[in-house]
């Protein structure tokens, strides 16, 4: 046993310290990102935030929503070839373009995960997505998916150290994603007292994967666009949201009616809710790692995406980064004990 001594901190430790800006407006920021991808050489240019690929958030719909602001979807993985069939029928390359195809590592995923993909050629993005991304197994799916498809862009995950950065994006892993129990309806740190808080995780594994040509993804703790805006500042290149995005129109969730409103159900993939819908239940060796809540119905998803997007356009004026891309180079983080003044509520 040994214990490390270093402060790790969340997104609720910190706040951005302002600078000098020449910008006049947010209008001025630009938020799109060019990337090219280390293996599979793909070059793909828009707005990297991600819709999470959890049943009640990465949907078919969410995708056809968010792709018209350049925002990209990671599809959950329990719809079927034929309904990836009917998708690909009736969107073009601007949505195609900016969903990925979420998969486990079993076998049948695979052939799954081949299926979808030889409906067309302009689904580019591979989502292998294990909640323990410690696994050699994962490594080993890694190298297999990447033979396979070698000029589509994958990502795998989770996980939240340098040194497994390394080893997937050595495997073949184009981003890797990261964020081991920060996400808001997760319960992995307090059912296996395993987790890393977020921000610090984002720099250390932003670190180790530009250090090879390879992108992250911070994958949950955001609760708000300040959130997402420290995110970029810590070096993730992706952004994925999860409960920011749930409660939609576009979401897909189950929508119950209470005492004359109407809320939205959402829940955490390893939650019992996800696995009774379908794995049949909790399996015996397990226990479940999420909970499940109702949000109020929130309507449309353009409303939140534009609010998101334009909190990120603040913060980038507030530090002088004219693009998002230099956010983490303007950014100098202070650490905190509070946030904001709540005597009359949160927002």
């Amino acid at each position: 046993m040994r214990i490390e001594q270093d402060l790790k901190l969340g997104f609720k430790d910190v706040l951005f310290r302002p600078k000098r800006s020449t910008l006049k407006s947010r209008s001025q920021v630009e938020l799109t990102r060019d990337f090219t991808f280390k293996h599979s050489g793909r070059q793909w240019s828009g707005v990297p935030i991600i819709a999470a690929n959890m049943d009640s958030v990465g949907s078919f719909e969410m995708a056809a929503s968010l792709s018209k602001h350049n925002v990209m979807t990671a599809i959950h993985k329990h719809y079927t070839v034929e309904d990836w069939a009917g998708f690909v029928k009736n969107n073009d390359a601007s949505v195609l373009n900016n969903a990925m195809v979420s998969t486990g590592t079993s076998e049948a995923d695979f052939q799954k995960t081949k299926d979808i993909m030889a409906l067309t050629d302009d689904l580019i993005f591979i989502c292998i997505d294990i909640a323990n991304g410690y696994s050699e197994h994962l490594v080993e799916y890694v190298q297999k998916v990447r033979a396979e498809f070698p000029t589509k862009v994958i990502s795998a995950g989770n996980v939240v150290t340098g040194d497994m950065v390394e080893e997937l994006i050595l495997a073949g892993a184009d981003i890797v994603k990261v964020g081991i129990g920060p996400g808001s309806v997760c319960t992995t740190r307090v059912k296996t007292g395993v987790g890393y808080p977020q921000l610090s995780a984002i720099i250390e594994c932003a670190d180790a994967a530009h250090g090879l040509g390879g992108r992250i993804i911070g994958d949950g703790g955001c609760s708000c666009a300040g959130d997402v805006s420290k995110a970029f500042g810590g070096g993730a290149d992706f952004v994925m949201l999860g409960g920011m995005l749930a409660g939609h129109e576009e979401s897909n969730g189950e929508v119950i009616e209470k005492d004359g409103e109407m809320f939205m159900k959402f829940y955490g993939m390893s939650s019992e809710s996800a696995m009774a819908k379908h794995s049949g239940g909790v399996a015996k060796y397990r226990a479940a790692e999420g909970k499940t809540v109702l949000l109020p119905f929130r309507g449309p998803v353009e409303n939140t995406i534009q609010d998101i997007m334009g909190g990120i356009r603040s913060t980038c004026t507030y530090v002088g980064a004219a693009q998002l891309k230099e956010l983490t180079k303007r950014a100098t983080f202070i650490r905190v004990q509070e946030q904001e003044n709540n005597v009359y509520g949160k927002e």
